[in-house]
């Protein structure tokens, strides 16, 4: 089968296939598709859940700040229950002077002494009356002008609390600097029959309100502090940074602010505020988380999906490979296989396997190839047969002018009363068209083609008188030998008629049969003038321009030796002027009888 048919076929398999690997536009496409689709959904869940644990991270900031401020009114409501206690069960309708109302305040005092610093009750003159543990006051004190005892008495159904400050009221205190916390109220004092309006102050530890924020923490570095309505801190987690200024809050602008969640800015830092206002005070508990924080979570949280997207990327990359090559692979082995016919030709099979519509390709591609088979070998067929037809025609052709002037010849003897002669040449010329028409075949043995020849050679030395004479010497191995007829006749008759016809009784035509290196050799030689190159070139080319001879040329020859045994084989010429020419017939040495009739040797 030709390559050539081949490599159209090819051409126009691969055109089906894309220029990019198949293998590899499957992986990518099934790896982008993936990787769009884990990324839109990375991209929702993260939007979606980001959205709802920063919501969730904001409720539980609320939730804490509320947490706070429900300490803290606990807190408070606590102190005001321990004032009512001292009021309604010691205080009221009782004398102060008594000794066992010394021992109740000691007592109360002693249950809340984690909270409570003293427990103080003034007079109306700002004299002590009774204090737990024992106080007295520091020299410069005037309780009178203070705000807490003011307040009390302007507001006697109140109970009033006050800012942290450092206690420097009573006595014993100079140095200690502790920070209190004021709660006071206005009392009813029993004097014998008579009763007056007292403060009942209780000084409460700071610390006592401190605990109550030191542990909340809200998200990340977010704090809680405490101010009062006015913006005033009475706790900050920072208050030692605020004092020495390293640290600033904008609570005086958040004073302003109602109970919320706010958005906030304070030097480029965007914070989300919440406040929540505390009740019997008017103390607001303030809760800072900043906004990079809340995007700390999200970022987290991002990594996260990150990391999960990239093992479910590896994941598919392995899981895509596996699939991929599972499909690809039987392309890849119908590719090879295709690949393997432009090399090998018809000796190389289709590869049929695989999934469903690659085994469905593969068969229909080993169909056309069968079948694009089968008309080539249908066309080279036709067109050697032609060819044989062609050369075969040719050679059963006989010049009318060699036939004419062999009568001529048998005439003449005849007239000439040369009976003997005559006889012989009409014997030669029967015997010559017997092996010329053969039954039609056309191989016969090498003995049957000499024998043709010389029948030839005896008819020309009639026609050639003393012009030349002819030497036959075959190997007896040869003679049984196939031959195509009338193969060695053309290249006598080229002797004859291009070096004999100029000789004077010398010439000499020697042919000879024997096998060389598995090839039989025809060699016929003259030792006539010779032939250049261009003649010898022209003979092998041209067909046959004489009009003396058979008709048949080298050429023809030639070609009739190549299309039955083979491109190697054939006609080879050697020759130079005046030193003769030997002209040699070579051919595979066939027995008679193993070379079919109709089929050329290479089939």
């Amino acid at each position: 089968m030709s390559k050539i048919n081949f490599k159209r076929a090819l051409e126009g398999l691969k055109n089906h296939f894309p220029y990019l690997g198949i293998r590899y536009a499957v992986f990518l496409s099934f790896t982008i598709t993936a990787v769009l689709a884990i990324t839109l959904t990375a991209l929702t869940i993260y939007l979606r859940f980001s959205h709802q644990i920063e919501e969730t991270v904001q409720n539980e900031n609320r939730n804490l700040v509320e947490q706070a401020k429900l300490s803290l009114n606990t807190y408070l409501r606590d102190m005001i229950g321990v004032s009512d206690a001292l009021y309604y069960n010691i205080i009221k309708n009782n004398e102060l002077e008594a000794d066992e109302i010394d021992d109740k305040f000691e007592l109360i005092y002693n249950t809340y002494s984690s909270y409570i610093d003293k427990l103080v009750v003034f007079s109306s003159e700002g004299e002590i009356l009774t204090s737990a543990p024992a106080a007295s006051l520091s020299k410069d004190a005037d309780v009178t002008s203070e705000e807490w005892f003011l307040k009390a008495k302007e507001k006697p159904e109140n109970f009033h609390f006050f800012n942290p400050r450092v206690e420097r009221v009573f006595a014993g205190t100079d140095y200690s600097y502790d920070w209190v916390v004021y709660l006071s109220s206005s009392v009813e004092i029993t004097k014998e029959k008579d009763t007056e309006q007292g403060v009942l102050l209780i000084v409460l530890k700071y610390n006592g309100i401190s605990q109550l924020f030191e542990n909340i923490r809200l998200s990340n570095d977010g704090y809680v502090y405490l101010m009062d309505d006015r913006g005033n801190i009475i706790y900050h987690p920072y208050q030692q940074l605020l004092a020495s200024g390293i640290k600033e809050e904008n609570n005086l602008e958040l004073a302003d602010y109602k109970d919320g969640n706010y958005e906030d800015k304070l030097f480029d830092e965007e914070r989300s505020v919440i406040i929540n206002t505390v009740g019997y005070t008017g103390w607001r508990v303030v809760g800072i988380v900043s906004t990079k924080d809340l995007v700390t979570v999200g970022v987290d949280n991002v990594l996260f999906l990150l990391i999960v997207l990239l093992l479910l990327l590896e994941m598919l990359i392995l899981v895509n490979t596996y699939i991929t090559n599972k499909i690809t692979y039987p392309i890849k082995r119908l590719e090879e296989s295709l690949k393997g016919l432009e090399e090998y030709g018809n000796k190389r099979e289709i590869f049929i396997g695989g999934y469903y519509e690659v085994r469905s390709l593969g068969i229909s591609i080993q169909n056309m190839v069968d079948r694009l088979k089968q008309l080539t070998e249908e066309i080279v067929e036709e067109h050697v047969e032609k060819q044989k037809s062609e050369l075969n025609a040719l050679q059963a052709q006989i010049n009318p002018h060699f036939l004419y002037n062999t009568l001529d010849i048998i005439v003449w003897m005849i007239e000439q009363e040369e009976y003997e002669g005559a006889v012989r040449a009409v014997t030669a010329l029967g015997r010559f068209f017997r092996i010329s028409i053969s039954k039609g075949k056309n191989i016969i043995t090498v003995a049957n083609e000499l024998e043709h020849v010389e029948n030839y050679l005896l008819i020309q030395e009639y026609r050639y008188k003393d012009k030349f004479k002819y030497r036959i010497s075959v190997d007896k191995e040869v003679m049984n030998m196939s031959t195509i007829k009338l193969a060695v006749q053309p290249l006598v008759e080229n002797a004859i008629y291009h070096s004999m016809d100029y000789m004077d009784g010398d010439g000499l035509i020697n042919i000879r049969a024997f096998i060389k290196d598995g090839r039989v050799n025809i060699a016929v030689e003259d030792n006539g003038m010779g032939m250049t190159e261009e003649t010898v070139t022209e003979l092998l080319k041209s067909g046959p321009k004489s009009s003396k001879g058979s008709g048949i040329g080298l050429r023809n020859v030639h070609e009739r030796i190549k299309l039955y045994f083979g491109e190697e084989y054939g006609v080879a010429i050697e020759s130079k002027p005046d030193h003769g020419t030997c002209i040699t017939l070579v051919f595979p040495a066939i027995p008679y009888g193993e070379l079919e009739e109709n089929n050329s040797w290479e089939k």
